[in-house]
């Protein structure tokens, strides 16, 4: 996406006599595309096989049918909810001439009726009217996820991986100890790399053998867990082999990664996933980072009556999560920060409730700085770095 994309508006004028509009209702098997055609009277719509050739080829076979009617077609743009298929569409047509946009499905007003008609058809409906009011330049009609490019996507993979793999690993441990718990086993420590051997010798509380069923699943389980431990490593040690080969003088996000791991208290998985989610996204100012998150509040007024309602949570969970972590943790690494010294003033009265508010406005403040320094070079004021 170019760097003039705005996500809430076009910024391209919108000549509907020769632009041809299309919106694409997308499941598994089937599209329903929706379309204004320049000089058709009635809007056309047409269900698909979920094939990209079908939707190009008629969508040339409507701008054909426009030209015939004496009108000429200069534009075509397309716009789908973004969603399990991701991106690959809109990369495929943009490559084919064809101006293609992914919609961010919460920012498409529906109706509040608690029991409402939902349809095909009516979905496309309500894409082609919040489409067409983005094209117009109506602001905050609805919202555009930029396009990312599939080395962007494929830089992400990694950290994702890693993470899914590590809450598979939370998730057998727990099933090991829950079995156990029911023979009064409490000492058992899956994580160690000899627990195959310590389960061989294992016995209830009772004194007796562990059943061999229960045996027999405990130990795959370890299998289990010891191949995602592999796993692990082999997607950390790759991570390490990349950073370690780029130059001292390369721009891009490996330098980048490199430059926040350098922060006491950031680690490489936490510096992979910064860079990648957001600080290589090139947004705009530091209002738009935190808003990227969802680390902005969420005022509710109506009248005399003002209020806050809390985090806004509309954004990149993933790195929101993460950052409220790291906040924890850059206060145990780095006592002597200006930011760790204004965090600690705000909860001088000992309050729980006082330091959970706060801990989140660090977060924002951290990921601010974060993203100074990565763009600008501005180390923050009391922060210990590594040596280079």
């Amino acid at each position: 996406m170019s760097p003039s994309f705005d996500a809430s508006k076009s910024l391209t004028t919108l000549d509907q006599d020769s632009t041809l509009v299309a919106v694409i209702e997308m499941s598994q098997t089937k599209w329903l595309i929706a379309a204004t055609v320049p000089r058709f009277e009635r809007n056309p719509l047409k269900k698909l096989d979920a094939d990209p050739d079908s939707v190009l080829r008629l969508l040339r076979r409507w701008r054909s049918e426009a030209i015939q009617a004496g009108r000429e077609v200069r534009r075509i743009v397309v716009a789908y909810e973004a969603g399990r298929d991701g991106f690959w569409l809109a990369r495929w047509l943009q490559a084919r001439a064809v101006e293609a946009y992914a919609i961010h499905p919460s920012s498409v007003a529906v109706s509040r009726e608690h029991r409402r008609a939902k349809t095909d058809r009516l979905d496309t409906e309500l894409l082609m009217r919040a489409f067409l009011g983005w094209l117009r330049g109506e602001k905050r009609h609805c919202s555009m996820a930029a396009i990312p490019t599939i080395n962007e996507e494929e830089a992400r993979r990694p950290n994702r991986e890693r993470d899914n793999f590590v809450r598979e690993r939370t998730r057998i441990i727990n099933r090991i100890k829950a079995i156990l718990a029911r023979f009064g086993i409490r000492a058992f420590k899956p994580n160690l790399r000899k627990a195959a051997e310590k389960l061989e010798a294992l016995h209830t509380a009772e004194g007796m053998p562990l059943p061999e069923r229960s045996r027999a699943e405990l130990r795959r389980n370890l299998g289990r867990l010891h191949l995602l431990r592999e796993q692990i490593h082999e997607i950390e040690q790759e991570r390490l082999r990349q950073l370690s080969v780029v130059p001292d003088t390369e721009k891009g996000p490996l330098a980048m990664v490199r430059l926040l791991a350098r922060i006491i208290g950031v680690g490489i998985e936490t510096a992979d996933m910064l860079v990648n989610e957001i600080l290589s996204r090139g947004l705009r100012d530091r209002r738009a980072v935190a808003r990227y998150v969802g680390l902005t509040g969420a005022p509710d007024e109506s009248g005399q009556r003002r209020r806050e309602k809390g985090l806004a949570r509309a954004g990149n969970a993933r790195v929101r999560y993460g950052m409220i972590l790291l906040a924890w943790r850059f206060l145990q690494y780095q006592k002597d920060s200006a930011l760790a010294h204004w965090f600690w003033a705000r909860t001088a009265d000992g309050r729980g409730g006082t330091r959970k508010t706060m801990i989140v406005a660090l977060a924002r403040k951290l990921l601010i700085a974060f993203w100074r320094l990565v763009t600008t070079g501005e180390v923050p004021k009391g922060v210990a770095l590594r040596p280079a």
